[in-house]
């Protein structure tokens, strides 16, 4: 299956964004805007299907987001801390997701925790600029990413379970 048949499904009940422009364009806020609606949205259909697995922040510009993210292997949780940071060139290309906390723990990982998007993420998301943004980032990015290494991260014992 295509990363574009799986995030279609996934994608389906988030709202694509419609105004193309990026942190230095006039028209920044009302984009800022559409992505805070799109993100409400995801983590509402999240919570209503009982799969909640982020939360989320931004600065007041909305180009630096916080937060920290969780996702459940062998019925441990684990959470790591999140950043993402839109580069000016966005939503031509796409935010860069970060996990400092793996740092050095994965090869599928850059300088300061961001994780490798580049094989299968971002040609996807180059199809689906600027109808994408940062709910569409978390669910076909990080998802899938998360999904992919967590179970090896925890078999290294390269990560410890969440307890609260």
């Amino acid at each position: 299956m295509s990363l574009d048949a799986a995030a279609s499904g996934r994608d389906a009940k988030l709202p694509p964004l419609t105004v193309w422009a990026g942190p230095r364009d006039a028209e920044w806020p009302a984009r800022h805007r559409e992505e805070l609606v799109t993100l409400i949205a995801a983590v509402t259909a999240n919570r209503a299907a009982d799969r909640e697995w982020y939360t989320l922040t931004c600065d007041d510009t909305g180009t630096r987001w916080t937060g920290t993210c969780w996702a459940f292997h062998a019925n441990l949780r684990y959470q790591f801390d999140l950043f993402l940071i839109l580069p000016v060139t966005y939503p031509a290309a796409p935010p860069t997701v970060s996990l400092p906390g793996l740092t050095g723990r994965t090869a599928k990982m850059y300088r300061d925790g961001a994780i490798c998007q580049t094989v299968h993420f971002e040609p996807a998301w180059a199809r689906h600029a600027p109808r994408w943004g940062v709910a569409h980032a978390l669910a076909a990015g990080l998802g899938p990413w998360l999904a992919a290494e967590l179970p090896d991260l925890v078999a290294r014992g390269a990560v410890a379970e969440f307890v609260q």
